[in-house]
């Protein structure tokens, strides 16, 4: 077996992305035990961390090991007992992917649907809720498939008057877009770290409200090879999964650090380096990067005579979603800017595969000579192909962006 040596790929789709240069540095690091104090130490900083990227005061704000995955199927799992009633708004990919974990972990899920390219309004969300009367409301913030931003700002209100916990999956979105945890009222969040925040996927951020954590703290369990003679069972059912149980997570990142898993410590460095990262540049000036660059795609595809996917009121900065032109094949101009260019764009899936691109601009990508560099090698290969546009006009629509800035 030779050495990895991967080629040098310049990840424009919708993610993963290629990380900062410090991240990778970071998980380099030695390793150290789970219960050295220093590590403990970092636990408690990559706490502290995260409730200033999520923009919160959660005491519970912590890792769960695994990718963005993980913190989904975590924050639902633990919150959800069979026949619970859940609902799942749907613009999207990751919207069907919350329905199949509420319904694997034995919820009653009900559904609400707008066509993917669409978000929803307050308004609709609140009929469903009135009408449904759940538990819990499930949510994405940004659905990559779609490139879609869906406003989450006033519906934490409506689920307080109706008692409904309010999650939102955020993976896609942190980091580059707006995120206001207690202001939106959210009771729990889970994210990745493969978008915006710049780092690979492995590690999932989740903050917990004060109103979540006293729900599953009913179904608290502590295994009997670790218990002793003050730790009581919650009068709740017992968690279905032992790996994604919170509130045994939440013993083990708590001040008693009550042995659940050993920690992904390569993870947890990185993840406190995406955290730092993001808080020096300041969140706000990256959400304004990630516009910047997010804008300048945008233009810059219209310049390769492409037609914008969807509501462009209510899309991400970090991603752009285009039509497929119907003169050249989608999958071969994606396979030759990547063999010829070493650049990856994505496709979609459901009722959008084979129909649209999606470049992505996130993280570390969200940065000029990387869009002007896309824009470039995407007109040659389009041009190749027989597809007519005006030369040049992609990347002086994409420097007209700058020059404005």
């Amino acid at each position: 077996m030779n050495r990895l040596n991967p080629p040098p790929r310049l990840l424009m789709g919708p993610g993963p992305i290629n990380c900062y240069p410090r991240v990778l540095s970071a998980m380099s690091t030695q390793l150290i035990g789970q219960y050295d104090p220093v590590m403990t130490g970092y636990m408690n900083e990559v706490m502290s961390l995260y409730q200033q990227v999520f923009k919160t005061n959660n005491q519970a704000t912590l890792l769960i090991d695994g990718t963005s995955r993980a913190g989904i199927e975590a924050v639902l799992v633990s919150c959800i007992e069979p026949g619970d009633k859940v609902l799942v708004p749907i613009f999207g990919r990751f919207g069907h992917l919350l329905q199949e974990i509420a319904e694997r972990a034995g919820a009653e899920v009900h559904t609400i649907e707008v066509p993917w390219g669409e978000v929803f309004q307050p308004e609709q969300v609140e009929d469903a809720i009135k009408k449904i009367r759940p538990k819990v409301l499930a949510m994405v913030q940004g659905d990559t498939s779609t490139t879609m931003l869906q406003p989450l700002e006033h519906l934490g209100e409506i689920c307080r008057r109706y008692d409904v916990l309010f999650y939102s999956d955020a993976t896609a979105s942190i980091g580059g877009n707006p995120f206001e945890t207690d202001q939106w009222q959210l009771d729990a969040v889970s994210v990745g770290l493969q978008k915006c925040l710049g780092g690979p996927s492995g590690s999932a951020p989740i903050t917990l409200s004060e109103r979540y954590v006293e729900l599953v703290r009913k179904r608290h369990h502590v295994e009997a090879g670790i218990r002793s003679e003050h730790h009581e069972n919650g009068e709740a059912s017992r968690i279905r999964s032992n790996y994604f149980d919170i509130p045994m997570i939440l013993d083990y990142w708590g001040e008693e650090r009550l042995n659940h898993h050993t920690e992904a410590t390569s993870m947890l460095y990185c993840a406190r380096e995406c955290a730092i990262n993001l808080l020096e540049e300041g969140i706000e000036n990256c959400i304004v990067r990630h516009k910047l660059h997010g804008d300048a795609m945008a233009k810059g595809a219209q310049g390769l005579n492409l037609k914008l996917f969807g509501d462009q009121s209510n899309k991400m900065t970090n991603v752009v979603g285009v039509y497929i032109p119907e003169n050249v094949d989608g999958e071969k101009i994606r396979s030759q800017l990547l063999e010829d260019f070493n650049i990856e764009i994505g496709t979609s899936f459901g009722p959008l595969h084979g129909k649209i691109w999606r470049l992505g601009t996130m993280g570390y990508n969200a940065r000029k000579d990387a869009v002007l560099h896309t824009l470039q090698s995407l007109e040659t290969v389009l041009r190749r192909a027989g597809h007519s546009m005006s030369a040049g006009a992609a990347v002086d629509n994409a420097l007209g962006v700058y020059s404005g800035a």
